[in-house]
């Protein structure tokens, strides 16, 4: 991703240059933003994100890389003619206030969706913007595992889907979400900064609210969700102590709770929610983690053969074993405890990865190169599982 301020490719991102022309794009009956031909052609090449910043060309991220597109560099003025038009009063006076703002942007009649973070960085516009697909995709169609749709089907409880930044967190909860809405008629109750995917009433009927849009702040948004009848809540994101504790409140109430995190799998986790804490709540918070979480789905997107990026998963489903480990604080013993926990649709990333080369999804390189361990990897290519050591 370029950093500098110029015009000239840095280095990193001049090695995934690759030249695209964009195609002449269809005039729209209604004039629409300038800005919609960049995000237009986002769409026409199935980039992932958008990057716009000063003295550059419009960027994307395709297939994982970033690209630079065939086109002249935006200079500061154009970046705040295309971009500050677009923002409401209240948006406006967030990024003046505060020096960068989240919202989500539409194309069309609803065509696609982006999420959008517009910040100032050395006093310059920049923006990033996540394409978010107007459908909502199937487990199959995803490719996660089949344990996923056990995973739907708790009658209350937390369920957190870990990963970092572009790991398709936001896309596996919807199509969890989606898939519980087909099921029973239920009351589905989203709380989002901003909206990305919307839903359609099913067997279950949605409410979606946005934070800043039809609510002031979380806080507001989490204590009016639990007043709500709703038999499912979706908190976007756990990213304090606040919607962290409005989520276990939920879910010791009676709901199913769900919920993303910024982790890198099951065991971390944990300690990323520790973190949010001072030490001194760390049992209590170890404990109300034992008693309401339910499972850890935690996923990266890997380069694959049939699509793009497919996702990769380890699945930690609370059971005695684990909850027992959580309590007492050995969270290094959760690894093996997920391969011990295979028979009840546990996994780790290295039967994930293996599964993926298996299927046909991804080569055996990619899959050795995201492995946490190759070498147990290319013992699982070879059908022998690792035993985990005694951990009870």
């Amino acid at each position: 991703m370029a950093t500098n301020d110029t015009s000239a490719p840095s280095k990193q991102a001049s090695s995934n240059q690759v030249p695209v022309t964009p195609a002449p794009i269809a005039a729209s009956p209604v004039k629409e933003p300038e800005v919609n031909k960049i995000f237009r052609l986002a769409m026409k090449l199935e980039a992932s994100d958008v990057h716009l910043k000063v003295n550059c060309p419009p960027m994307m991220r395709i297939k994982g890389d970033i690209t630079r597109m065939e086109m002249a560099p935006i200079s500061a003025q154009q970046m705040e003619n295309l971009l500050i038009p677009l923002l409401e009063p209240k948006k406006r006076k967030i990024l003046e206030d505060e020096g960068g703002v989240d919202y989500s942007y539409v194309i069309g009649q609803d065509e696609c969706r982006f999420r959008v973070s517009l910040f100032r960085q050395r006093g310059r516009l920049s923006l990033v913007a996540r394409r978010v697909n107007n459908f909502i995709p199937s487990f199959k169609t995803l490719g996660l595992p089949d344990v996923i749709e056990r995973l739907c089907k708790f009658s209350e409880g937390l369920v957190v889907v870990a990963g970092v930044t572009g790991s398709g967190k936001s896309t596996s909860i919807a199509a969890m979400l989606d898939y519980v809405a087909e099921q029973e008629p239920l009351h589905i109750l989203t709380c989002e900064d901003p909206i990305e995917f919307t839903f359609d009433d099913k067997k279950a009927y949605f409410n979606q609210r946005e934070i800043g849009l039809d609510c002031i702040d979380w806080h507001k948004a989490l204590k009016d969700a639990v007043r709500q009848d709703p038999d499912v809540i979706l908190v976007g994101e756990l990213r304090d102590v606040e919607t962290f504790e409005a989520a276990v409140h939920a879910a010791e109430t009676g709901h199913l709770v769900f919920g993303t995190i910024h982790a890198a799998s099951s065991g971390t986790t944990i300690n990323r929610i520790l973190d949010l804490f001072p030490p001194e709540k760390h049992n209590a918070i170890r404990q109300a983690l034992a008693n309401n979480l339910k499972a850890v789905i935690a996923q990266k997107l890997v380069k694959g053969l049939k699509k793009g990026r497919v996702p990769t998963n380890e699945i930690m489903i609370v059971n005695p074993t684990i909850r027992k480990l959580i309590i007492e604080g050995e969270d290094s013993k959760i690894p093996d405890a997920i391969r011990i926990g295979y028979q009840e649709g546990m996994q780790d990333f290295t039967e994930s990865l293996r599964v993926l080369v298996e299927r046909g999804d991804i080569d055996k390189t990619t899959a050795l190169e995201y492995a946490p361990n190759p070498e147990q990897l290319k013992m699982a290519f070879k059908g022998i599982r690792v035993a985990a050591p005694g951990i009870l």
